[in-house]
């Protein structure tokens, strides 16, 4: 018999990139029952059982629990959904990784970045403007700039402005995205892009990977989709000297005892600068790097803390690893075009590599892929997840695959956009 045999998990999220976490919870005997505001949401059709909700309405999560009696409740990949998450676990006395304290601090752009700033972890320079959009405001703002929701993520409701026009239109697309109606207006940036994986077990923090982001630019005035990410970063020993006292101080000041965080940030002339942040497993998912490296799978612990209140004996000072145990690890994304897939041709190839230790694909042929989509994670094809001995059989395996994996739509055109430059990446000749 399993050890959770029978008991009962609500998982609050339907999308595409949760659906592993349900499968792994199905493999260790959990009920699934996967709640969610989409009926189509694809992570439903893997559970025990399913339901919708209306919005963000914690109270129908609060019934779907009491019902079901479930043992546990633990959130998806949805950061929006993690406010729920916290209030449904405390008004059911269930276990939780978040306090409402933390959830605060990470659920609106703009706090979280007033309250890094204290512990000298740098937001991106930022220029004032409200809904009123006063001449004094915005004759001091220097473009170009990025326009945001504070509270959505994934591209969504994000756009590049060169001019004051662009930018009213693009504060309009972000109060659209805002469940708050509140956006920021910071500088854009065009320099190296890194993620900071974190793991909390027992209040102990350890920085699990480090790595490069690399983003497209064929789609100007829309968010850099990303096309990828090569680990360890180039900037890793930097980081560890700059940023990361700063980053833990934060941490411990807000309270995270258990959990996964995803800091994401740029470097720019030896200065690190956060822009983004998510208290929950990540749509990228380097979670799948770090079980094939290090042994210990994210998901297992936070299914096993939200059933019993402990993430298991993982032990992180051991088992964990930012230089990746001498080895070398990338993600690599497709992205598509606006149109209907007619072909995919190539990605077969990962089932017989070795070196591919994933292939999370949302898109199948027949699927289309709506205007809405560009400019967000939606327009990713699939991601490959790769891990190599040596940099230079991880620079090969990028372009192999760049090279061999094709997608045309119904009308035979290429649908595909261009990946990201590998020897740049890698610092090769």
């Amino acid at each position: 018999m399993k050890e959770f045999e029978g008991k009962k998990l609500l998982i609050l999220g339907g999308n595409p990139e949760t659906i592993p976490l349900v499968e792994i919870a199905n493999g260790m005997g959990v009920k699934t029952i996967v709640a969610s505001a989409r009926h189509t949401d694809p992570a439903k059709a893997y559970a025990w059982k399913s339901y919708d909700f209306e919005g963000l309405d914690t109270g129908a999560v609060i019934q779907i629990a009491r019902e079901e009696k479930v043992d546990g409740i633990l959130v998806g990949v949805a950061d929006i959904l993690v406010p729920m998450y916290c209030k449904a676990c405390e008004a059911l006395d269930l276990p939780c990784y978040a306090t409402q304290k933390i959830v605060d601090v990470f659920s609106f752009k703009d706090v979280f970045k007033a309250t890094c700033e204290r512990y000298g972890v740098h937001g991106i320079p930022e220029f004032y403007l409200d809904a009123e959009m006063k001449r004094e405001d915005l004759d001091k703002i220097e473009y170009p700039v990025m326009v945001k929701p504070v509270d959505n993520g994934g591209g969504v409701g994000m756009t590049v402005a060169y001019n004051e026009e662009e930018l009213k239109k693009g504060v309009e697309v972000a109060l659209e995205n805002s469940h708050k109606k509140r956006f920021i207006v910071e500088k854009y940036m065009q320099c190296d892009d890194m993620g900071m994986y974190y793991t909390f077990k027992d209040g102990y923090c350890s920085a699990s990977c480090i790595y490069d982001r690399y983003t497209t630019d064929e789609q100007p005035g829309l968010s850099r989709v990303c096309l990828g990410g090569t680990y360890p970063s180039k900037h890793l020993d930097e980081y560890f000297e700059r940023m990361h006292p700063n980053a833990l101080r934060l941490f411990k000041e807000i309270g995270i005892e258990n959990g996964v965080l995803m800091l994401s940030g740029f470097y720019e002339n030896g200065e690190f600068y956060v822009y983004d942040t998510g208290f929950r497993l990540q749509g990228e998912a380097p979670h799948l790097l770090m079980k094939a490296i290090h042994g210990f799978d994210q998901r297992e612990m936070l299914i096993r803390f939200a059933l019993t209140g402990s993430e298991g004996d993982v032990d992180l000072e051991k088992d964990d690893d930012t230089r990746l145990r001498g080895k070398w690890a990338a993600t690599l994304w497709f992205l598509l075009k606006e149109g209907k897939i007619g072909k995919i041709e190539g990605l077969e190839q990962w089932e017989q590599d070795e070196r591919v230790i994933a292939n999370i694909q949302r898109l199948n042929e027949g699927d289309t892929v709506l205007p809405e989509w560009i400019g967000n994670e939606k327009q990713v094809l699939t991601r490959l997840y790769l891990v190599c001995n040596s940099k230079m059989e991880l620079a090969d395996t990028l372009k192999y695959y760049m090279n061999t994996v094709k997608v045309f739509d119904d009308q035979g055109k290429d649908m595909l956009l261009k990946g990201f430059d590998v020897n740049k990446a890698l610092e090769l000749k």
